[in-house]
């Protein structure tokens, strides 16, 4: 079997095009999320905080001379990345916490129930039935 025809095979499986759904409507969350930290939540708590920014929040470790940039530590996005993580985390746990749930109580459903079998004298009884019907 030739490489390209395995990996098409592999390709156009479910699960690898679901996955890839996935991975774009990840992408595309964690866009909103970061949005969401960035713009939403951390402007007041910077406001509470006294007017903090905290992207601006760094630690200089090296002074910047002529042609070369200062160095420093952005703690302050580092914060910003933790809080996305934190989201995103929650709201991961938050779907996958609904869709366990939905599978509990799908296996907990009854099985529909089905008729008994028939007695020894109830299938005496239908072949009699039956031979009467054939004369």
């Amino acid at each position: 079997m030739s490489l390209l025809k395995e990996f098409k095979e592999f390709a156009m499986r479910g699960n690898v095009i679901d996955l890839a759904i996935g991975v774009i409507i990840g992408g595309a969350f964690g866009k909103i999320v970061s949005s969401l930290v960035n713009n939403v939540i951390m402007p007041p708590i910077g406001y509470l905080l006294g007017g903090v920014d905290f992207s601006d929040l760094k630690i200089l470790i090296k002074e910047g001379s002529e042609g070369v940039e200062p160095v420093f530590i952005s703690y302050g996005i580092f914060i910003n990345t933790v809080i996305d993580f934190l989201i995103i985390a929650f709201v991961i746990f938050m779907v996958v916490k609904g869709i366990n749930k939905l599978q509990r109580q799908k296996a907990e459903e009854p099985a529909p129930a089905l008729p008994p079998e028939p007695t020894k004298e109830e299938l005496l009884l239908t072949e009699i039935r039956d031979i009467l019907k054939a004369k």
